[in-house]
């Protein structure tokens, strides 16, 4: 076992990575007088993953859409005691999610952290798939995909990624297809969980007041040592150019709905975590609340305050920029949209409003020292990105507003753009 200890001298503040002999890396960062503990047990694999070969396996196998999904669900299932009755036994708090490329098993603690901790490690090691479980598991999940497609932000959403994708995995929704969940066995469970809930493939993420030897110890006598099985995935190449550039769906909604969306070549590293940075400063500015463009918009109805903006990715695999609200004429707030990004790609960025942006980024990332649920989430991020916590604050300082402006043809090619509409049920 070693350990290294990640510091930034810009904070004071540091935490440490742990490579545990059974191929696990734990992160630790201790937080003294806070009360609350958070962990969270990860592993790199979510909704995108469904082609994939490990050592053992030699060619690419797939797999049926949603299952890293329903193993989030099937994990809770216990032979014993079922795994939420235990945890109420510490009074923590317990959660799990599936993302695009990850899912997690989280608790928060502000007494026996020790315990809640044995629980978590052990249970997200003991799968327990029987016929019985998974085919009643298997109504509950298809419920819960036909409340996602009854739900109007949803479908824009994920209309908006099958206009801008063509191929990647990232348009299908997370949970699935009712089609492709009924494909999913015990036996194929089992084969996805032994592939990616392989140690090697995992972080543990702890924030709190926490003994570090205690960490280890527990690590040392629940983990179950692993092989590393050299597991690679595959994902479509998509090159330039979306699959639609406009889509529709209608819904009983007052106003219509809409998401922007923003194709990216997707990176990785250091790389990928200047790219991120600079594409959300880049959205802000652009059309955030204090910009010009959304006070025109906002002034003359077109936009109101359901209104957000994000840039999302998952390194090495996809990157997507995107802007949502309501609005009477979707259509004409994308013309604008496109336009100010040629204006600023000519003009710059106001170069105060840059600085503001850049300090107003740098605060969220200051006050996420001050969260253990923030840190937690920041650990567990940034190790697979393969970056560390410290890394945006390290490269924010050196980003300027012509690195901004500079990025516009890459991260908000037209070309690479669609707009996704929901509109009103027509009487």
């Amino acid at each position: 076992m070693n350990k290294e200890i990640i510091k930034s001298e810009r904070f004071g503040e540091q935490y440490s990575v742990i490579h545990h002999p059974s191929g696990l890396d734990i992160l630790i960062w201790k937080m003294e007088n806070y009360s609350t503990t958070e962990a969270a047990f990860a592993t790199r694999y979510g909704s995108i993953n469904t082609c994939f070969k490990t050592a053992e396996t030699g060619d690419f196998i797939e797999v049926p859409e949603g299952i890293a999904h329903y193993l989030e669900h099937k994990l809770f299932e216990s032979e014993d005691i079922p795994v939420f009755e235990l945890y109420a036994q510490t009074g923590a708090s317990a959660n799990a999610f599936t993302f695009f490329d990850e899912t997690a098993y989280t608790f928060s603690t502000s007494k026996n952290w020790e315990r809640s901790l044995e629980i978590l490690l052990d249970y997200v090691q003991k799968p327990y798939f029987t016929k019985e479980n998974v085919e009643k598991e298997r109504g509950i999940i298809a419920q819960e995909i036909k409340m996602y497609q009854d739900s109007p932000s949803n479908a824009c959403f994920y209309n908006m990624l099958k206009a801008i994708y063509k191929e990647h995995p990232v348009k299908i929704d997370i949970a699935g297809t009712v089609e492709s969940i009924a494909q999913i066995t015990p036996e194929l469970l089992y084969d996805c969980y032994n592939t990616f809930y392989n140690l090697h493939n995992m972080v543990l993420s702890i924030a709190g007041n926490v003994d570090e030897d205690k960490v280890i110890e527990i690590c040392d006598r629940v983990l179950k040592p692993a092989k590393d099985l050299e597991l690679e995935c595959k994902f479509p190449e998509e090159g330039r150019g979306v699959a639609k550039k406009r889509v529709t769906a209608s819904f009983p909604v007052g106003l219509p709905l809409f998401d922007i969306g923003f194709k990216c070549a997707a990176c990785d590293g250091m790389e990928f975590e200047r790219k991120i940075s600079v594409a959300r400063m880049a959205l802000k500015m652009l059309i955030g609340s204090s910009s010009p463009l959304y006070q025109q918009l906002f002034d003359e109805g077109l936009l109101n305050s359901q209104f957000g903006y994000s840039a999302f990715s998952c390194s090495g695999s996809f990157f997507v920029c995107m802007v949502s609200g309501e609005s009477r004429d979707p259509d004409e707030v994308y013309r604008r949209f496109l336009a100010e990004i040629e204006r600023v790609k000519k003009e710059g960025f106001d170069e105060e409003s840059f600085n503001m942006v850049r300090k107003s980024r740098y605060g969220s990332i200051v006050r996420m020292f001050g969260s253990v649920e923030g840190l937690t989430d920041a650990m567990t991020v940034s190790y697979f990105n393969g970056t560390t916590v410290f890394d945006e604050a390290e490269l924010l300082a050196d980003i300027t507003a012509e690195d901004c402006r500079a990025a516009l043809d890459e991260l908000f090619d037209e070309e690479n753009s669609a707009i996704s509409i929901i509109e009103p049920i027509k009487e």
